[in-house]
Parts: structure tokens; sequence; C-alpha cells
């Protein structure tokens, strides 16, 4: 995490956000990180914390209602995380249609219903921030992962379409992209031979996954500086440089990598 700088002193007091799949993992980090910076955070989850509110992100309904009850308590809304997401990780051809809408309805709609109902009232307010959390996943297309895939190519492109709405409002909109961090979905999604852990840490070169405070803390110092993508670590950074310039020698190493995961899988 060597590009984290921190956000300027003050930056977050008095603000007011809801994130998300705060209940765990880059959501539970982040509520930490904005409490600890001196904002008010709404942890929102399926299975929420004792201090949060339980939210299903699919229900367009409930989300409304959490960001219109957040505005009548607080008088404002001033940062939406949209950060819930689930994987699936596996063969293609395994894939149920029911499958494929679970992770359309949470990945994708779930973060169009945050930003149709935090947006509207961010434009009344003449500002704010939106922050969606892709992955890696966004920017760079990985087999035996592609339903996820597909959603969080979804997200990075509404965000970048959204930011250059946004600015004309006073309104930031930043995605986060990290390659894997260390939390429960890395064990999570599996429906078939392939391990889930095993196969973001080995595919994305890391020998490590990010830690989730660390990258939190990024993420703070990059909403406060209205950047567009948060990348982290340095080797996805790397390898998102090398997918715009050489995108042929990317797609024939990930070729290879997913040769490799089935022969592991076999065993």
């Amino acid at each position: 995490m060597s590009r984290a700088k921190a956000h300027p002193q003050g930056w977050y007091d008095g603000k007011v956000a809801v994130v998300t799949g705060g209940g765990s993992g880059i959501g539970a980090a982040l509520v930490k990180a904005l409490r600890a910076a001196g904002a008010t955070a709404i942890a929102a989850d399926l299975e929420p914390p004792a201090d949060g509110v339980k939210l299903d992100v699919t229900d367009a309904g409930a989300v409304q209602a959490l960001v219109d009850d957040v505005v009548a308590e607080h008088g404002r809304l001033d940062l939406m995380f949209n950060n819930a997401g689930i994987s699936l990780i596996g063969e293609t051809q395994d894939l149920t249609l029911a499958q494929w809408d679970s992770i359309i309805d949470v990945n994708i709609r779930g973060v169009v219903h945050g930003v149709a109902a935090a947006y509207p009232q961010l434009i009344r307010q003449d500002g704010g921030h939106i922050v969606n959390t892709a992955s890696m996943g966004g920017l760079m297309a990985a087999g035996l992962l592609t339903s996820y895939v597909m959603t969080k190519h979804a997200v990075v492109g509404l965000s970048l379409a959204l930011r250059s709405e946004a600015a004309a409002h006073h309104v930031g909109v930043t995605a986060i992209c990290p390659a894997a961090v260390n939390t429960p979905i890395l064990d999570k999604g599996e429906f078939g031979k392939i391990r889930g852990r095993d196969y973001f840490l080995k595919g994305q070169g890391v020998r490590k996954p990010v830690d989730p405070d660390a990258l939190a803390a990024r993420v703070l110092a990059a909403v406060a500086a209205d950047e567009a993508l948060v990348i982290e670590p340095v080797q996805a950074r790397i390898a998102h440089r090398l997918q715009r310039v050489a995108p042929g020698f990317t797609q024939r190493a990930s070729i290879k990598f997913v040769d490799r995961q089935r022969k592991l899988a076999a065993r």
C-alpha cells in the first residue's frame, strides 16, 4: 500500500455515510475507518453488526427507505458506499440461471439501487460522493470467474460514466478495484472444484491478500482527493498497465492460468 496517503485532517468530520455490505470484509473496514476519521457511518448488511441496520441491496425499496431514513435523521447524506457483493467461482457452463440472476441482482442491481437512492439526494445537496466496490475483475477478464468479472466490469463502467455526469453537481464517484482482499469472499462462491482462495491469490499474482484496513485507509484518501479508481496493491496496478499495452499477452497468460487451475482441480 505504498501509495496510501492520509486524507486531509478533518475532511470526514461530521460527514454522514452509508456502507452496504458493512457487516464484514471491506465494508466493515470502511465503517471502522470512517468512524475513526470523524464520520457517522451506518453499516448496512444482511447480517449487520449490533450497531448496524439490516439491508438487502436487491430490494430497491429497502435501499431507498434506508437513504430516506438517514437523511431524515441526520439532515443529509454525504457518502454512499455501494460495497455489498458476492462471487461465483467455477466453470461457466456449470452456472445455473438462478446463479446468474443472484450475482446480477447483488453486484449490479445492488449498486444501481444505491446510486438511484443516493445520487438525487447528493444533487439536491449540491455535493457528496458515491463509492462503488468493483474489483481487479472489473478491469481485467479472468476465466472461471466469468459472472463475477461481468458484474464488476459493469460497476466500473457505471462509475466512470456517472463520474462525468456527476461533476457538474459537485458529486464525486470512485470505483474500488483491488486484487484479492483478505475477506470472507475468498472462501465463498465455489460451485465446482476450483478453490476460491487459491484462485484469487495465484491468479492475480499476489503473494498474500490485501489487508482490508489498509485498503480502507487508501480508499478514504482517494475519496478525499476525488480519484476515479483505487487499484491496489502495486502488482494490480502493474497488471492493469500491462493489460492496456499488451492485451494479447495478458489473455494468453489468463488461458494458461485457467488450464493450470483445471489440472489442479482434477487431482
